[in-house]
């Protein structure tokens, strides 16, 4: 049996995988390489491992709601990451998405 910590841990993970999305959108509308990605997500208070980013770069990019071009002018070669059209559109829908669930927690936990 699970203890309530490790309840909690499971719970908190699964809203976090819900959130990243968001999160990592909501950095992309100028170009970032992965680790500089990983620093902003850090910095903001959204602990992120490049083990669960980039995986989800890829996705999002395979789903068009990224784009990706290679810097090779530097020392180091670096991909970099925006989000698209798409991905904008996306984004803002989810945005309004989280506005409303906000609101309707807020309601049923006696915050507004």
């Amino acid at each position: 049996m699970d203890t309530p910590q490790e309840i909690l841990n499971g719970l908190l993970q699964e809203l976090r995988r819900g959130t990243i999305v968001m999160s990592v959108l909501s950095q992309l509308n100028e170009p970032r390489y992965g680790y500089s990605l990983v620093q902003r997500l850090n910095d903001a208070g959204m602990p992120t491992e490049a083990g669960t980013l980039y995986p989800l770069l890829r996705r999002l990019e395979k789903q068009g709601l990224l784009k990706s071009e290679w810097e090779t002018s530097g020392a180091k070669p670096r991909k970099y990451y925006a989000i698209t059209q798409e991905g904008m559109q996306i984004y803002e829908k989810l945005l309004v998405q989280w506005d409303k669930m906000s609101a309707v927690i807020g309601r049923m936990t006696g915050e507004e």
